[in-house]
Parts: C-alpha cells; structure tokens; sequence
C-alpha cells in the first residue's frame, strides 16, 4: 500500500494525551517491509536548561536500518500546542538541515490522509497541532542516521506553576526496545524554587541550592509508553505550593495539590525532636537479623540533628531502656548508645505491649515532634496479644501526637497490628523480606525522615468545598520531601484562599496562598486515574484491616472499571462482577470491558481471586505484599507508579502475547478497553443509553464527526473499531 506516513511527536499518556515523540517514517513499502515503522531508535538522550520560564531543549536521537534497502523517510515533530519556539534547529548526520514547517491546518489535511488510506487512524491524535517535516535520503541498510534537535520554548504557567513537557512515547515507533533513555533538567530561577514534582516519572531530584535545581531520568532497553510531565514553582514563602486541576463543566472537578519546603540546608536549624528506637531482640532476632538491624540503629544514631533528644529500648520477654529519659545529643550519650547496641543479644519472647507503652511513657515535649522506630521479626507471644486492645493502648497513652514507623522483618508477623499502629500515628509502614537489607532499608529511611519540617499538618479550602481527599491523616513534612493532596471539588471559584496549617519549633504557624479552582479546565485528565487510586487503596485497606463491606466493594470496582485501576486486587473484583451480570443478562457482550480481553477470564478471575483473598490474612509472605502495594496505593502520586503489569499476561486470538495493562486507555478522564474487537468505553456500564449511532472508519460522516467535534479525535485515534459516549450518545466506530 503506497502512502504518505509522518513521524510525529505526541504527548500521549495512559491517563491523558497531548503531545507525542518524533520519529521517522517511511512512506513507501519496500521488498517485504510491510510497517511504515520498521527503524530502530538505539537511544533517546534530552539535556534541557531552564531559566525562569524559558526552556533550551537539545535532543539527540540514533535511528537503526534493520533491513537490507535503502530507505527513503521523513522525520515529523509536531509543535506542541502551548508552545512558543522561537529558536529551532536540526542536524542529521552532523550536517544542519532545513524543515517545512507545516500550520495546523495542514499537518491535519497530511493525518486525514493517512487516515483515508486506512494505515494509522493514532495520527488524529495530533489533530490541531503544526508540526515541522524533513525528508531523510538515503538511509542505507544496516546503518544509522543520528538526529539532533535544539528549541527554544517559553514555559505555559499556571496556578503559580511551570509546566515543561517533553513527548517520550515512542512505544508504537520503535521496532524493537531503546537501548538507551535519558532526559537531564538544570532548573535555575532568579526566586527561590520550591516544589518539583513529575505526575508521569519517577525523579533523581538535586538541590544544589536555593535557585539551582537538578533533575533527572534514565532507563534502559524499554519502549517508553509515557510522556513525561515536570512542574515546579518559585516563591519566598517557606512552603512553596502547586495545584493542578480538571474539571469537566457541569460535574465535580478533581485537584492535586503538592507542596514542598524546598532548599533547606544541612547548617540551617531544623526543628528539635525527640526520637525513640525501639528494637525487637527476642531469639527469632538471632544472628544476621540482628546484626543488620544493629549496624542500622548505628546509622542513626551517627545521623541524629545536635538538638534532638533520643533514648533506645529493646525489648523480648519485657521491654528495657538505656538511659531512663530522653538523652540530649551529645558525644558521651552516643558513645553510650553505641556501646548498648552493640552489645544486645537475642534471647526470649515478644512482648510488643510492653515496649510499646514503656516508649509511649517517655516525656516528650509537646512542643517537639515525637517519632518512635519500632522494628520487630515476630507476633506479640507474650503480654497482651489481642490487636485491637494493643491499638486501644496506644490511643490512650499517645498524647502528643507521636508517630510510629514500623519495620516488619520477615514474615511471620502480625501484619495487621503493624498497619493499624502506622495508621493510628499518622506514619508509614514498611516491610523487609529475607532477600532484603535490613540496614539499607532503615538507613535510607532515616535519610528521608530525620529533619522534620513542618508537624500536626491540617489543609484547608476557603470559598469552595473539598471531598475525598487523600491522605486523610495528613502526614508531617520533611526536609527534602514533598506532601501531595489529591481530592474532588464542587463548583468553582477564582480566588480560593488555601491555609496550610501546623507546628513549627513549639509554635503555630499557617500559610496562605490565593488559588483559581476554575469551572471547567480540559487539562491534567490524568489527575482522575492518581486520585482514583488513591481513593481505591484507602477502600482496599478498610476492607483488608476491617472486614469485607458490600457497599465498598461496589466503589471499589466501579472505581477500577471507570478509572483503569488495573491491580490483582481490583481486576478480580471487576472480572468477578462482569461475569456474574453477563451470566445473568445484566450485562451485554458488547459491553464487557476487563472480562472480554482475556479469552480465559476464568482463569485470570481464579489467580486474580488467590491474591484478593491474601488481603485478610494476617500474616506470611502474601499479606505483606497486600500490604505493601495497599500502601503504595495510598501513596501514588504519578502515572508511573500505577504500572502495574505483573500478573496480567495472555495469549490472544492470534496467538500473540500481550498484557491486560497495556489494552487500557485513559482519555477525558474515563478508560477505554481494548476487547481484541473493540475499544469500548467503560462509562457504557454505567450510563442507561439507547442511542447508537453507527459510523463506518474513514468514511464522509467519520471526518465530519472531527470537523464538528474535534474532541473526539483523542477516541478515533485508537483504532478503527470503538464504542464511546459523546453527548449522551454511543458512538460506534466500525470498519
């Protein structure tokens, strides 16, 4: 089929689409080459400089010929739409090239092309958009053609926030995986940067200091199939803040609200605590259990702040103090700390009751944060052992607000106890497995939590109501973190007065900040799937801590099926309610959307339900994995977090591998299900709707369908045969 392909640059993610990555095309098949995408991208480096609000992008690309001719292409970058660039330039080959520039109208006439041609209806995707096209000749078999790019942007800025987007899914436009994938940020700002976050990647965030901010992301041999996103702000404020909303006009919107102390460094005074390790030395603890976690408490103990206070317990049969109070930071109380760690043995039962109330009887200062660390191998054998009075203890000693992180080594614990204790204290839990470093996991904790912030958080929202937002147990805010917020919100309001409360050195203080919670706003769809997690772990954990309740689990799988949420914990309940209402004729086959991918759902339904049912034990290798990807949930924060793809493979009607995780897409805010016939619109369960109308792919009505809405575009792009609600009609493209 002879034909015109491009290579665009999209940023499209699995919970939103704007933009997409270049790369070359070739137009013409050749021998027995029968994709317009057989290249191979060896590497993908991007190094950007920003200053204030404007951004220097050099990207540097190397494309393999695989094949045995030589191939004519184009190479295709599509200006993303907010963008002002004001400098651009390309080299192939070391030689600077010249580019057509193409405007929005007539990039779009070259994708309906290509559309009516029946070869890519994904390139409507980038309807609205100008881009810039070069041709590429020859490109010799078996060789090579390096592209660099340089471009000048001005930053979009909104809320008080910078945006800097880079397209990085070239998943479809690679014939075998990167070799090589790295994008490198210098931020340098003439005010103080405060927040820097990424709701798609996982960042090696440096702060060299106040004005200079490093940030970076590697990987390799993989198929990026998520664009990445990075926001930050400046501001004198001790606290900097960034909010980012959705909103559909006419439904509840949804925000994600990040907020981050910034700079602080390491000779500044940071807020005098007062801390206590409490160490499980019972004859379980025995030998390099027991040597890892000394060699931990060691660390921290070398790490304290020169104002903290600090005592050590260690606890088996009873439970036994080193100094008898809490000890100032000094080198005789360290030396004799050293000296007692090293010295435990392990030797009798676990009495957890006990030590828990000989730490909780400390006399912390209320004006001090009070964090315990409490590690242990084993269940409560002596003392008292009934979790809930344990838990009831703890409320009635814990008057200060003190948080407990607990270190769970092992497996035969009472997981269940452990959680409930971090969730009561408003900490976090964390799990260690015989494969693991007990001292590497406890030391680069302590890094994380040694220099508190902020303490006793509370957020509130004037002139516009909040709901479901989560953490609900806002946690404290540490040097070199970051607290996100994510919630739902009702109507609108341009001038909201967020107050971000808490105590700092003993004293109250607040932060004020004017905020815009518009009325509609069509970006940062991706929002939806982050909150939606996060509100389905916090379900998740009720149901695992407190027993099962029905009117939980419906949320839970409306919120899986509706958002994407695809977890061993989520997909088991939807497979299992699909199956039911189809059995029943509740529900129809064209409306199926996780029980119509895999052709054996009952399969995937019995593993699935294995791993739901290990929610309510108690203890052993499977609660603690519930527990931690539980957590985990809690605590997303972006797209990247949420790929969960182990546990969802299988065979297809042609034989082909694929993965459950990968036949989902998020767009405005709602997943769409590749069911092997269909993408079909999950919001089809839900809403009661006759009306159908039928359009045939690359048909007159299908191009005036783009023409009259051009939303839909970002449906059309996924194939030629979906089913998705607009305006309150099915829309049913087929071929």
């Amino acid at each position: 089929m002879k034909t015109k392909i491009i290579y665009i640059i999209i940023f499209t993610f699995i919970l939103y689409s704007a933009y997409a990555d270049g790369f070359i095309v070739i137009p013409e098949p050749v021998n027995t080459i029968n994709t317009p995408f057989p290249l191979e991208v060896k590497y993908h480096n991007v190094t950007v400089e920003i200053n204030d609000q404007i951004a220097f992008t050099d990207i540097d690309q190397e494309f393999y010929n695989p094949t045995g001719s030589k191939l004519e292409g184009y190479y295709i970058f599509p200006i993303p739409k907010n963008a002002v660039i004001e400098k651009f330039s390309m080299y192939i080959n070391g030689k600077e090239t010249n580019a057509e520039v193409l405007d929005a109208q007539k990039a779009k006439s070259i994708y309906e092309e290509i559309v009516r041609k029946q070869l890519d209806p994904a390139l409507l995707e980038y309807v609205g958009q100008s881009a810039i096209k070069l041709r590429i000749f020859p490109i010799e078999p078996y060789s090579v053609k390096r592209v660099k790019i340089s471009y000048k942007e001005v930053l979009n800025k909104d809320n008080g926030t910078y945006e800097y987007l880079y397209p990085l899914n070239t998943e479809r436009f690679s014939s075998k995986p990167l070799n090589d994938v790295s994008i490198n940020i210098h931020i340098k700002a003439k005010d103080e940067i405060k927040n820097v976050f990424s709701t798609t990647h996982n960042l090696d965030l440096v702060r060299k200091d106040k004005n200079n901010v490093t940030v970076s992301y590697e990987e390799e041999n993989v198929k990026p199939d998520n664009d990445f996103v990075l926001y930050y702000n400046t501001t004198d404020s001790k606290i900097g803040i960034s909010l980012l909303t959705y909103k559909n006009e006419g439904e509840d919107g949804y925000f994600l609200l990040n907020a981050s102390p910034g700079f602080i460094d390491e000779n500044n005074e940071f807020i005098e605590k007062d801390i206590a390790f409490v160490l499980d030395v019972s004859g379980s603890m025995d030998g390099k259990k027991l040597e890892k976690a000394k060699k931990s408490l060691l660390f921290c103990i070398n790490n304290l702040n020169k104002n903290d206070r600090f005592e050590v317990i260690r606890f088996s049969t009873e439970a036994e103090e080193l100094f008898g109070d809490l000890a100032k930071v000094d080198d005789t109380n360290r030396d004799k700390a050293k000296d007692y760690i090293n010295n435990l043995q392990a030797i009798g039962g676990t009495n957890i009751i006990d030590a828990l109330q000989l730490v909780l009887s400390k006399k912390s200062d209320p004006k001090r944060p009070y964090i315990i660390i409490f590690i242990t191998d084993g269940k409560s054998t002596i003392g008292e052992t009934d979790e809930n009075r344990i838990i009831n203890a703890i409320n009635k000693h814990n008057l200060n607000n003190t948080r407990i992180f607990t270190f769970g080594i092992g497996y035969d614990l009472n997981i269940h106890l452990l959680d409930k204790i971090t969730d009561a204290t408003k900490a976090f839990r964390t799990y260690i497995t015989p494969d693991e470093d007990i001292e590497v996991k406890i030391s680069n904790f302590y890094k994380k939590f040694k220099s508190p912030v902020l303490t006793n958080i509370k957020i509130s929202f004037d002139n516009i109501k909040i709901l479901k937002n989560y953490p609900i147990n806002i946690p404290d805010l540490f040097n070199g973190s970051s607290l996100t917020l994510l919630g739902r919100y009702k109507g609108s309001n341009e001038n909201t007065e967020v107050i971000i409360e808490g105590e700092l050195m003993g004293k109250k203080v607040n932060y004020k900040y004017n905020l815009v919670f518009p009325r509609k706003n069509p970006d940062n769809e991706y929002i939806c799937g982050i909150w939606a997690a996060r509100r389905i772990g916090y379900l998740l954990d009720q149901i695992r801590l407190n027993g099962e309740d029905k009117e939980l689990i419906n949320e839970i799988t409306d919120l899986a099926r509706k958002y994407g949420i695809i977890t061993p914990y989520t997909s088991y309940l939807i497979l299992e309610d699909e199956i039911t209402r189809y059995r029943s004729n509740e529900l129809k086959e064209s409306d199926k959307t996780l029980s119509k991918i895999s052709p054996d759902a009952d399969e995937l339904l019995r593993k699935n339900k294995e791993e739901y049912e290990s929610m309510g034990k108690k203890s052993g290798r499977d609660s603690i994995q519930a527990s931690t990807d539980i957590q985990d949930l809690n605590n997303v924060y972006n797209q990247k977090q949420l790929d969960q793809k182990n546990g969802f493979n299988y065979v297809d009607n042609e034989g082909k591998s694929r993965n459950a995780v990968n036949q989902v897409k998020n767009i405005n805010g709602k997943a769409l299900y590749n069911t092997g016939e269909y993408w079909v619109d999950a919001e089809i369960q839900y809403k009661n709707i006759n009306k159908i109308k039928k359009i045939k792919f690359a048909s007159k009505e299908y191009f005036e369908l783009i023409k009259n809405q051009p939303e839909t575009a970002q449906y059309l792009s996924l194939g030629k045969n979906i089913r998705f609600i607009q305006d309150s009609i099915i829309i049913e493209i087929h071929e």
